[in-house]
């Protein structure tokens, strides 16, 4: 076998290096502290975890997505998480089971799949997110929503699109007013997910209502219209619920934010319940973000609702988010430190001499100290 190159890192693997470390840390940090103000205490779940507690809980990704490695200590299989959410779940269920409900957690680090996917070819990337243990009711959906766009917001991203999805629309109408065999819901599903008007024709008449649930995908107001359409013609009320909940989640954000509606959404969206919403902005392909409501397994065999989103920055990062403009300032040899403190205070990133022979431009500043005076270079 050929020597690995210096250097080299496996494929989808990659090291930040600066100035994109310190904006991936100012954006993570941005999005952390903003979140916290709405009382939202942080966790953090351990790199990995042994292999068969991670795969019961995991929802949002799949058992095949984990990269794993025998544990000497114990000789158990252990695997690397591949998301985030699934380790809030055993928090909240074991240790902190007690905890007062809702109980409000939030996270920031990397996961790691085995694999990586023609959007996202990276293998590791950075996960931020909030969870609501212990409700999904629209109250929690309105402030998990809000809490989202106001941390993408504080960390400057601008036009935001907020997708609403209902993740159990299809089985509250075949179980109900829009009866379906047993047997076919999963294709319903899967056709409906990909917009395909012709195959779901050839299901038969058992599927021919479902067609106009696809002329309900779009900006959320239309949308609504339709949906609102279906539900007072073949689905006999089953929505109305749904709709109100999907009106009040939408009353109270900003009007620069474009929201629209794919009812019918369910890639990503398996594991959740009523709710779900991915989050795109301006400039960017794929998703940067999703959340909704889903069920935490507990301890005893039950379970319990919440509601959450995760954030992936990392796209965010490579554009620049995150990024600040620190002012450099050289401090010589024999510098004042009493004054070079001072001007930290004020925000100066110092950058102090090691030798007569360092060079103030080569290492990025921008000013040098003399004396207590601050002197532009060039």
């Amino acid at each position: 076998m050929d020597a690995i190159a210096p250097g080299l890192l496996p494929e989808g693997l990659a090291d930040r290096l600066p100035p994109q470390a310190e904006a991936s840390a100012r954006l993570v940090r941005e999005v952390l502290d903003s979140v916290a103000r709405h009382g939202y205490r942080r966790v953090m779940p351990a790199l990995a975890e042994f292999e068969e507690t991670l795969v019961t809980r995991l929802q949002s990704a799949k058992a095949e997505d984990l990269l794993r490695a025998v544990d000497p200590v114990s000789q158990r299989t252990l695997a690397i998480r591949p998301d985030m959410t699934a380790q809030i779940g055993r928090i909240a269920a074991t240790r902190m089971a007690a905890a007062p409900r809702p109980l409000r957690l939030c996270y920031g680090g990397p996961v790691m799949k085995l694999r990586a996917d023609q959007l996202r070819p990276e293998r590791e990337r950075m996960q931020v997110g909030a969870e609501i243990i212990g409700s999904d009711s629209v109250p929690a959906a309105v402030e998990i929503v809000n809490v989202a766009i106001e941390a993408l917001q504080r960390a400057g991203v601008q036009g935001i699109t907020i997708d609403f999805t209902l993740p159990d629309l299809v089985t509250t109408l075949a179980e109900g007013p829009m009866p379906v065999p047993p047997h076919e819901i999963e294709r319903l599903r899967a056709r409906l997910d990909a917009k395909d008007a012709g195959s779901l024709a050839e299901m038969g008449v058992s599927a021919a209502p479902y067609q106009a649930l696809i002329e309900a995908t779009g900006p959320f107001h239309p949308a609504m219209t339709r949906l609102e359409a279906i539900d007072a013609g073949c689905a006999n009320g089953a929505l109305a619920s749904r709709i109100a909940a999907l009106r009040a989640i939408a009353k109270p954000i900003g009007w620069d934010i474009t929201l629209t509606l794919d009812p019918t959404e369910r890639h990503g969206f398996e594991y959740q319940s009523w709710f779900g919403f991915s989050i795109f902005a301006e400039g960017f392909i794929g998703e940067i973000g999703r959340g909704g409501a889903y069920q935490v397994a507990r301890a005893d065999g039950t379970s319990e609702a919440a509601m959450g989103f995760s954030l992936y920055p990392d796209p965010l990062i490579d554009a620049g988010f995150g990024s600040e403009s620190g002012k450099r300032l050289f401090l010589p040899l024999g510098h004042d430190a009493g004054r070079a403190a001072e001007l930290r205070a004020e925000g100066w990133v110092t950058i102090a001499a090691l030798s007569r022979a360092d060079d103030a431009g080569a290492l990025g500043c921008e000013a040098m100290l003399d004396g207590k005076e601050i002197t532009p270079l060039g």
